[in-house]
């Protein structure tokens, strides 16, 4: 799963933003003057200013990432990441995908009032955005049922073009290298749909990565 690629990324995101929280912060000595008043961290405006500086980031930075990931696509073949989200099966090319992460708790940003936009969420002491992946596909989530004992929701961190994002998901069936002559890309012409897959006896649908990263970058714009 790339998981030096997964650090770099996370670095480069954190990069000239002060981490005050892990330093002096809940996540450090505590010493913060700032702290007594806030209870929590993702209670100060420092903590929040940060959250917006990175999201700024995403506007303005361009690089060559989505090059890299569509060579790093051709390269590992139709290697694919099966998940769930509501009662509909998904499937996700590794190739832009950086790590599978638990499940975090989600901060939500002031005057942000996007849907897809939920916030930012602490992975190893990096602020990184959090979109729901849910409302993106127009998905609907089944919050609120029992879930399985063999369900455990997951976060997905994707190497999205600037940096890493994470999306929650409810459950994941694993890693497959598949065959091409499965993929049946004249069945489905939905948005973000690359092709539909029939796989042990589910219907899959295969999202079309350079769309949903497209995507993904105009919601983070």
């Amino acid at each position: 799963m790339r998981g030096e690629s997964a650090m770099q990324l996370l670095a480069q995101a954190d990069e000239r933003i002060d981490d005050c929280w892990n330093r002096i912060g809940v996540h450090g000595d505590k010493q913060c003057p700032l702290l007594e008043q806030h209870i929590h961290c993702r209670n100060c405006d420092v903590y929040a200013a940060a959250a917006t500086r990175l999201l700024d980031r995403y506007a303005l930075l361009q690089d060559d990432q989505a090059v890299a990931a569509q060579a790093a696509e051709q390269s590992v073949g139709h290697s694919l990441l099966l998940f769930r989200l509501g009662e509909e099966w998904l499937a996700l090319a590794t190739a832009c995908l950086a790590e599978i992460a638990p499940l975090q708790a989600v901060h939500s940003l002031p005057h942000q009032r996007s849907r897809v936009l939920q916030g930012v969420a602490n992975v190893r002491g990096a602020l990184v955005p959090c979109l729901s992946l849910a409302d993106l596909l127009g998905v609907q989530a089944t919050a609120g049922q029992q879930r399985s004992g063999r369900e455990m929701p997951r976060m997905l961190i994707l190497a999205a073009e600037g940096g890493p994002v994470v999306m929650a998901v409810e459950e994941i069936d694993g890693i497959h290298r598949l065959d091409p002559a499965l993929l049946d890309s004249g069945q489905d012409t939905t948005r973000f749909t690359a092709a539909v897959l029939q796989w042990r006896g589910r219907s899959v649908r295969v999202l079309d990565e350079q769309q949903l990263l497209s995507a993904v970058q105009r919601s983070l714009s």
